[in-house]
Order: C-alpha cells, then structure tokens, then sequence
C-alpha cells in the first residue's frame, strides 16, 4: 500500500455480515479508506494469512466485526464450531494487530458472555463471575478469549487502544432471515411474513413467551462504532451497547404482527428451549460516554421488514 494516504485506513473484518454492512452503509463511514476483504480474500483462522494481510496494509485502525454466528439452533448443535472458529479469527486479529504496530482495535463481543443467573444488571465487571449459558457457551467462551486478548495486550502495552463493545442482541437491515440460522427478531419477521403470505392463522411460539431480550437496531451498533473509532482512548476496556430496557417475547411477536398486518393467534409451544429467562445489559457506562441508541423498536422492525421484502423478490 502507498505510503501517502488521503484518509486513514480502516480494515473491517466480517465486512460482508450484518454489523459489517450496517457499517459500511452508515453516513460517516466516508472519512476512512475502508479495507473489506471476504472469506475468500482472506481467512481469519489462518495465523499466518492475517498476519501478512496485516504486515502488507498496515490500516491505522481495525473494526473486528467477523465471527460464526447463528441461533440457539445453530449454538446447540456445533458448539465446537462455534468455539473454535470464533476463538481462531479472534487471536489472530488481536496477535496480528500487535505484530503489525496498530494501535487501535475496535473488538465487537457479544452480552452472551456473561452469567446466566444474572438476568439483568449486566455491568462489564460481571463478566466471567458465574456459569454461562449452556445453549451458546461455545460461542460466549470465544468471545470471553478476543476480549482478554484485547486486554492483555494494553497492558502490555499501554499505548495500544483495543477496546471491546459488547452488543446486546442485533436485528436489522442485511440480518439473516433463514429459520435455520436466524435470531429471534429476523425469525419472528420471517414467520409472520409466512403466516401472512398462505393464510395461517396460528403461529407457534417457543416457550410461554415470557423470557425478555434487549435487541438493538444493528444501524445504531454501526453509529456506535463510529464514535469509538474517533476517540478510542476515551472508551473503557470494555464497554456495553445497549438499550437499558427490553421486551418479552410475546411483545416482540406483537409488534411484529401490528407492521406486518397479521391478526392471527399465537400458540406455546412449552417442550421448546428458551435459553436465558432475561439479558439486560447495565448502560451505565455506556450513558456516561453520551451516547444513546436512537432507533426506536417499531421503526427497526419496519425498516427491516422493509429490508426482508426486497431481499425475497
């Protein structure tokens, strides 16, 4: 790469995910030349590959957005592709980031990480106090490994910004609408389009529909991003992005049903598994750094139906 840059370089990884394109579509994004190399391109579980991608382009900043995600499906049945996978493209970011001479990693983990006795309340210190959730430890576990590498590293190095923003659960433009790897918003789009497309007039539900989640608006993460690129060393080592409340998921199938249009009733299934009765992340930190998500539920799930029926045509 050229030496003289008109702007500064910023390597995404996982450019082509949900969070990756989310950012890549957000209106300040322009300022940085952005690297969004694929899979193809570049294979985050190769230690050598990362290390002389990072050698060769030398981005004055990294967004490690890639992992292996799914739903509680997909985390039940290969947690060991989960972890694995996860665990290798994180390592490598983070190893390769300090060989190469970067000084700022902005590292995307996941609320999963925390315990799952909490429920709510889930500040940043609580990390790694209790038991996680057995439907999606893999998953967790890798992301635990990225965000200790990413402290480790400053302090060893105390001049390096690799700062963690630990998402609550993401719905949005670019999601992923297939049953078989979606999370709950996406999915609950998906089968009240279906339910509204043949007729039906019941939906079945997992559970009783009690549990809570917090899902945020994947354009708002992306807004978040974007700040903490432009003042890394004012962010805590890790940082929650949240909204501070959250909905059980009943309401979400509501209020899906009220954009979509569809009147039906909604069934329990109570032999399905529901993972965590509640996941509410703590914002405190998040209120302190002045920053709020601004995207209110009804507007994201309309613009990502919106978003699901142009990617169905």
């Amino acid at each position: 790469m050229a030496e003289t840059r008109d702007k500064p370089v910023l390597l995404i990884t996982g450019a082509g995910g949900m969070a990756g394109k989310n950012l890549m579509a957000h209106p300040d994004i322009g300022m940085w030349q952005c690297l969004t190399p694929t899979s193809r391109d570049l294979d985050l579980r190769d230690k050598r590959a990362v290390s002389a991608y990072l050698e060769d382009t030398r981005p004055d900043a990294v967004v490690h957005c890639a992992g292996v995600v799914g739903g509680i499906q997909a985390n039940m049945a290969e947690p060991m592709r989960f972890l694995a996978a996860n665990s290798e493209m994180g390592i490598n970011i983070v190893q390769g980031c300090v060989d190469a001479g970067i000084s700022t990693l902005i590292n995307l983990a996941s609320s999963c990480m925390y315990p799952k006795a909490l429920g709510h309340g889930l500040s940043e210190d609580k990390i790694l106090s209790g038991a996680l959730e057995p439907t999606n430890e893999g998953y967790a576990i890798a992301k635990v490994v990225t965000m200790r590498m990413c402290e480790f590293a400053m302090r060893e190095n105390p001049d390096l910004n690799y700062k963690t923003l630990i998402p609550c659960n993401l719905y949005g433009k670019w999601d992923k609408f297939d049953p078989k790897h979606s999370h709950l918003v996406p999915a609950i789009i998906h089968k009240v389009h279906e339910a509204m497309r043949t007729g039906a007039s019941q939906i079945e539900v997992w559970g009783d529909g009690t549990a809570r989640r917090e899902f945020m608006y994947a354009g708002d993460l992306a807004d978040a991003i974007v700040r903490a690129l432009s003042v890394p060393a004012a962010l805590p080592d890790s940082l929650n992005i949240g909204l501070g409340h959250d909905h059980t998921i009943n309401e979400y199938y509501q209020i899906v049903a009220q954009v979509i249009g569809w009147q039906g009733e909604f069934i329990h299934d109570l032999s399905r598994p529901v993972g965590m009765k509640q996941k509410l992340l703590d914002v405190s930190q998040q209120n302190e750094w002045g920053w709020s998500p601004r995207t209110s539920l009804e507007d994201g799930i309309r613009a990502t139906y919106e978003f699901y029926l142009k990617e169905e045509k």
